[in-house]
């Protein structure tokens, strides 16, 4: 069992099927528990509409999909309503703004379907303002930091800061600078819960951590 407080940003890490994912899947209901309960406030995620339940929810993957469209689209994806400078408002929170100025039509900028156009760091960063965009309460980022270089680090974790404010965040990582400025950090092995704390108290334990 584990709890996590409004608000806290919480990191998930262990060994590959050590439940990480699993655990983010069950909050988004992708599927039920078998055994037990998952409930957000006190609310049993069973008693609660898919749609309601989603509304409040962003996940950002390690492989973010960009869907054909523009820059716009993309980012507007998950909350179609927004006004261009909305979308442009969490794109320049996020750090996207400076690298969609210099595409060819700017936000205008027709992506294929997987965003052969942009770089890695750069879908991440638009993957961010489309999170940001939405607004969720909930914020699943599962190893979305995995596949950037360094140099794009430096953006992302400046990006992750502003998106983080204010929000309920799980974040499933192996990159220690991701990780270690989380409130609280449970570390996983083939679905029981080894450890936790935060990573300084973890470290003074010298175990599995």
């Amino acid at each position: 069992s584990l709890e996590l407080e409004a608000g806290q940003t919480v990191a998930l890490v262990g060994h590959t099927g050590s439940g990480k994912t699993t655990i983010a899947n069950l909050i988004s209901r992708f599927y039920d528990p078998t055994g037990g309960a998952v409930k957000i406030d006190g609310h049993n995620l069973k008693d609660v509409s898919l749609s309601s339940l989603r509304h409040q929810i962003s996940v950002v993957l390690q492989d973010t999909f960009i869907f054909s469209g523009t820059i716009f689209d993309n980012i507007r994806f998950g909350r179609p309503d927004a006004t261009d400078g909305e979308v442009m408002k969490a794109a320049k929170a996020v750090g996207a703004h400076v690298f969609i100025e210099k595409l060819p039509n700017g936000y205008e900028t027709e992506v294929e379907e997987r965003g052969n156009i942009l770089s890695v760091g750069e879908r991440q960063l638009l993957s961010f303002a489309r999170a940001l965009l939405a607004d969720p309460r909930i914020l699943i980022l599962d190893e979305a930091t995995a596949s950037i270089d360094t140099e794009t680090e430096v953006k992302i974790q400046a990006a992750l800061k502003t998106l983080l404010k204010g929000r309920t965040a799980i974040i499933i990582a192996h990159r220690l600078s991701t990780i270690r400025k989380s409130d609280k950090i449970f570390v996983l092995d083939h679905g029981n819960i080894l450890e936790q704390g935060n990573h300084d108290q973890l470290m003074d334990l010298k175990g599995e951590y």
